[in-house]
């Protein structure tokens, strides 16, 4: 057993049932996704949808590809024909572009709104007012796309109280909109490499791991 797999055993040893693992390969080489794929791992996210459109190619077809990052909208059309799921739909312009693109290829996409739950002003993300003022109307604006759930990054702290609150915030939002909307929504994407036991704790059902799994990522 090599050490990815070893890697993605550990990690799915600790996982409650029903609860996704999307394995951070950004800025890795296809062989390493290759021994992922080939120790089962299906999901497999990127932060740069030039990255996706490099590696999509050269892995089997039945790869589920994550968009984890900052979506740039005027990239969106290369990844549309194949994207599983985008997970940082940070911004209402995100979802036109998106619907867009989506009825171009005849299909539709599948997304998660991101929420800005963290103390870092750089991070992205809607506020959860904007989020319950779009929810009644993203079936009628946006019908090629279809929302999840939820997103958020919790601060970059060793204050694991702190993170554990913004995790728990966030939880407690996508059940609000489930019992006050109605959303069949049933996935909450928290949690990476430092901090996924503490999302799980929080009741997330996705985890983003990269260098628990690949190892310390290079420079990129």
């Amino acid at each position: 057993m090599n050490l990815i797999e070893q890697n993605l055993t550990a990690i799915r040893e600790k996982l409650p049932e029903g609860v996704t693992l999307v394995a951070v390969s950004k800025t890795k080489p296809i062989e390493d996704l290759q021994e992922a794929y080939n120790a089962g791992q299906r999901d497999f996210g990127e932060n740069k949808i030039q990255e996706l459109i490099y590696k999509q190619p050269l892995l089997p077809s039945d790869v589920r590809w994550h968009m984890i990052g900052h979506v740039q909208t005027n990239k969106i059309k290369y990844i549309a024909p194949f994207i599983h799921l985008i997970h940082g739909i940070d911004r209402e312009k995100v979802l036109v572009e998106l619907n867009k693109r989506a009825e171009l290829e005849g299909r539709v996409i599948m997304g998660l709104l991101q929420i800005h739950i963290a103390q870092e002003s750089e991070k992205f993300g809607f506020d959860t007012k904007d989020v319950e003022n779009l929810i009644p109307h993203l079936n009628e604006r946006y019908p090629h796309v279809q929302i999840k759930g939820l997103m958020g990054m919790a601060t970059f702290t060793r204050d694991t109280h702190q993170i554990a609150n913004e995790f728990k915030g966030l939880a407690d939002f996508f059940h609000r909109c489930i019992e006050t909307h109605g959303m069949a929504w049933d996935t909450l994407s928290m949690g990476m490499s430092g901090d996924y036991e503490l999302a799980l704790k929080a009741g997330s059902t996705m985890i983003r791991v990269g260098s628990s799994i690949f190892g310390a990522r290079s420079p990129h």
